[in-house]
């Protein structure tokens, strides 16, 4: 089985920290050029200094997800050093909790910005060079809300199934090219995202933390939250040489929660 990523150039985004982080080290592990993408420097900086560093190349992109059309100028600009970005990792944080009825149009629009705007216009500026490699892999890290949707989180939902549809429908267009487009579905994971919704639960219902987190963790048949690090070799599989086949999916990573097949 080739797991070889070595010579391939990989972009992550949202990677200072939780399952973006993680996927950029499983990436740099197996070989990959990684070039990590968020707004915090210093961050960056200090995640650069992380990866596995045996014969590659690393480097960092300072961008902020609120505006599509400086994304994709310093992505581009980027490309002139790396040459071609042969693996794009969209990853993003997701949008506030709350029910849909009580959402403001300004919410939608902020979600569908940061996450299909710039997953369309990355995807935009990384892809002529993957058709030129007859190598691409398109991997968007969304939610299980895609196939279930999950409560008190109406515009996730909402935007997480647009960016699903989306990437579908590109899978089709791009396969023949060699450049599979794919989704991973994390479930209840253990990062800052997945702490802010169980301190806001708690401090709505008057419950405990620990009484919030057991409950969430009793949804799950694995009756835990995963690890970053569990999504990530998800994100890594798919993107190498042995997931050539594998194109247009949702693949949950969820320990079973999922109730749907």
């Amino acid at each position: 089985m080739n797991l070889n990523l070595k010579n391939k150039n990989a972009l992550v985004c949202g990677s200072t920290q939780g399952i973006g982080k993680a996927s950029a080290m499983a990436l740099a592990e197996l070989g990959a050029n990684v070039t990590l993408v968020a707004r915090n420097e210093e961050k960056l900086k200090e995640v650069l200094k992380e990866l596995p560093n045996t014969y590659q190349n690393h480097s960092y992109i300072v961008a902020d997800f609120q505006d599509p059309i400086i994304l994709g100028e310093k992505v581009a600009k980027g490309l002139k050093t790396v040459g071609t970005y042969h693996i794009l990792v969209n990853n993003t944080g997701g949008p506030a909790a709350g029910s849909v009825f009580s959402a403001n149009l300004e919410s939608f629009e902020q979600a569908f910005t940061q996450h299909l705007k710039c997953n369309h216009v990355l995807a935009q500026t990384v892809v002529p060079g993957m058709k030129e490699s007859d190598f691409g892999r398109i991997i968007n890290i969304i939610s299980t809300s895609v196939k279930q949707p999950l409560d008190g989180l109406g515009v996730s939902n909402t935007i997480r199934g647009a960016v699903a549809n989306w990437s579908k429908t590109l899978a089709n267009e791009l396969a023949e090219f060699g450049i599979t487009v794919n989704n991973v579905l994390p479930g209840a994971t253990s990062t800052e995202r997945l702490s802010d919704i169980i301190n806001n639960k708690a401090l709505k219902t008057g419950k405990s933390v620990e009484e919030v987190s057991r409950a969430m963790k009793n949804t799950v048949p694995a009756k835990r939250f995963a690890q970053p690090g569990e999504i990530a070799n998800a994100v890594a599989f798919l993107a190498t040489e042995a997931a050539a086949y594998i194109n247009g999916i949702n693949l949950p990573v969820d320990g079973g929660r999922t109730k749907s097949l």
